[in-house]
């Protein structure tokens, strides 16, 4: 009767929504949560090896404690503004908390509701920034090829996926797209990090050179690159991308919405690789799924120049930094602490690693990437070039893949590509047993799928 009610009256996000109400289709609906598992409206488990979509860091079994923080903020105070000179302590304090962990020389918090609004802000801020400087023609951004950094109109244009961007028109943001650091398929000398690396900062500043740095405002890029599976950059990466930042004076922004707080081991992903950018986005794990926020975090470089007075910001969202969702980012914090979940992904990321990467046996998978509780396996199929024929996909893709993986008791992404991709992200409490339990469930799906290639 649910999933009914919902083919009437509820619009989907990315769907097909008139699809659903042909046979053999429905909505499938979620009931509850506990643990690293989530239960469907039948009652049938399944562990949750997306985290939702990638938010849920903590799984499902503190809802009494982000409750009673609620419940504590709401009775105090359930709405005001960061508006016009007006604050309220519970973004105060959670910008401050943040400043501690953010990474070096980033000071400043300004929050939003999400992803894509913390990535259209900072653009914005860059644009001001530029501004203020007396260098208002750098109006061009530059992302890389496969990214996704949001579906706003304006963070639209750090997307080169024809399916994204054509039905809304002509981008809003001038962008040029360079090479993102997925190796397969290369010649066989870049799987040397230096010798890649350094092609991958000449394409990127020969592209900066043709079309003027005095015309580019930032640079756009995740630590780990979600779309297109997974993809980690080699050794020195962020360190040159750090250096034709300072060289030609655009601005660094790393796009954390997925890599922050603990998915990769870390407070947040960059770290990992050394990047030190001057602003960094993030949303969805900042309140383990508990509640909407997200935020656009600034260095020093930066607010420098748009804190001058009378350097008026004129940007804002209503919701910005609601003090229900900073309350509960607050507790998410002292719990990811409290409980050592950090610990937890590092403690196990080498046994998921070891588990992942025995997959690269299987026929259909042509490679494994990834790092911390973050992995994908880009498969191949029947053609020649390891492409699949339109049967294939619709059988194995369309069909038996994500229909094995649910039967079997797994939430996980299948992404229906052009080289399709399995996924998981699984909540950071997951134990050994939940990890091995996954991987098994990968394993013998694709095992399956192979035989029919």
């Amino acid at each position: 009767m649910i999933a009914a009610t919902s083919q009437r009256h509820l619009l989907l996000n990315m769907t097909d929504n008139g699809s659903l109400a042909m046979p053999g289709q429905e909505v499938f609906v979620v009931r509850r949560g506990e643990g690293p598992y989530v239960e469907d409206i039948d009652g049938r488990p399944y562990i949750d090896g997306l985290s939702g979509l990638y938010c849920c860091q903590l799984g499902y079994s503190y809802g009494a404690e982000f409750a009673e923080a609620a419940e504590r903020q709401l009775r105090e105070l359930c709405y005001s503004p960061l508006w016009t000179g007006s604050a309220h302590p519970t973004a105060i304090e959670l910008a401050e908390r943040l400043s501690r962990i953010a990474p070096v020389d980033i000071e400043h918090t300004f929050f939003s509701s999400g992803g894509a609004e913390a990535v259209e802000t900072a653009w914005k801020i860059a644009r001001r920034y530029h501004a203020l400087r007396g260098e208002p023609g750098r109006t061009k951004a530059i992302a890389r090829r496969g990214a996704y950094h949001g579906l706003t109109i304006g963070t639209l244009s750090f997307n080169d996926d024809p399916g994204l961007t054509e039905p809304y028109g002509p981008p809003a943001i001038d962008t040029r797209f360079v090479s993102n650091t997925n190796r397969l398929g290369l010649a066989a000398e870049f799987t040397d990090d230096e010798v890649y690396t350094a092609w991958l900062l000449a394409e990127l500043e020969a592209t900066i050179l043709a079309e003027g740095p005095e015309t580019v405002a930032m640079l756009i890029a995740e630590p780990v690159q979600n779309r297109g599976g997974c993809i980690t950059p080699p050794r020195g990466y962020w360190q040159g991308l750090r250096a034709l930042a300072d060289r030609y004076g655009f601005l660094l922004v790393a796009d954390e919405v997925i890599t922050a707080f603990g998915r990769i081991g870390e407070w947040f992903g960059g770290d990992r690789y050394g990047a030190r950018p001057d602003m960094v986005t993030v949303a969805k794990g900042i309140t383990a799924g508990y509640a909407p926020l997200g935020a656009t975090l600034v260095g020093t470089k930066v607010t420098e120049v748009i804190n001058r007075p009378g350097a008026v910001l004129n940007h804002g969202y209503t919701f910005a930094g609601h003090p229900l969702s900073t309350a509960i980012a607050l507790r998410n914090l002292e719990i990811m602490e409290r409980d050592r979940i950090l610990d937890n992904v590092r403690g196990l990321q080498g046994d998921l690693a070891k588990r992942m990467a025995a997959l690269k046996d299987l026929p259909i998978v042509g490679d494994v990437r990834g790092t911390g509780f973050f992995y994908s396996c880009e498969l191949v199929g029947d053609l020649d070039d390891g492409g699949f024929s339109a049967n294939a996909r619709a059988d194995l893709i369309v069909d038996l893949i994500p229909r094995r993986l649910r039967e079997a008791g797994l939430l996980a992404r299948v992404y229906d590509r052009s080289r399709p991709l399995v996924q998981i992200a699984p909540p950071l409490i997951s134990d050994r047993a939940v990890l091995d339990r996954i991987a098994a469930i990968i394993a013998g799906t694709l095992a399956e799928a192979s035989a029919r290639i």
